[in-house]
């Protein structure tokens, strides 16, 4: 990977009239994408969530209430300048993307922030009511070994 020099830290309003805000940034928006997904209230609902977070670079945040599963991915098209190679034939949701809501200056804080399984998991067992107890005769995938 090709390193680009650090460039110091400036804020929008340090803008140059004519210069755009992309040709500071390292390409957040092209890193990773997130889809809303239904709030947890049961525990298979955090099962499920901490199965999605086992299936690599993936976390789970909570922002106005809302819950999203977070897919940490560069988009194949980005260059080492952090500029976009499919610029002119990009897909219509990068086209409708401005740098008016960038997270170039945001510290992205979230209300909740999950970044591994455990995390959510533990999280579960701090909301929700104690999850019952499994029987010897409840179906599973592997055999229940005896304790005697």
């Amino acid at each position: 990977m090709i390193q680009m020099p650090m460039t110091a830290r400036i804020s929008r309003e340090d803008l140059k009239p004519g210069e755009v805000l992309c040709e500071y940034c390292t390409g957040r928006c092209c890193r990773y994408f997130a889809l809303p997904i239904d709030r947890p209230k049961t525990w298979e609902d955090y099962d499920h969530i901490r199965w999605y977070m086992m299936h690599g670079p993936v976390s789970v945040f909570v922002d106005d209430g809302s819950w999203y599963l977070m897919i940490h991915a560069d988009c194949q098209h980005l260059l080492p300048n952090h500029f976009c190679g499919a610029y002119e034939t990009r897909p219509q949701i990068c086209r409708d993307y401005t740098t008016d809501e960038c997270e170039f200056d945001d510290d992205a804080t979230h209300e909740k922030l999950f970044e591994t399984p455990e995390q959510i998991w533990e999280y579960a067992h701090a909301v929700l009511p104690p999850r019952p107890r499994r029987r010897e005769t409840d179906p599973v995938a592997l055999p229940v070994l005896s304790v005697s």
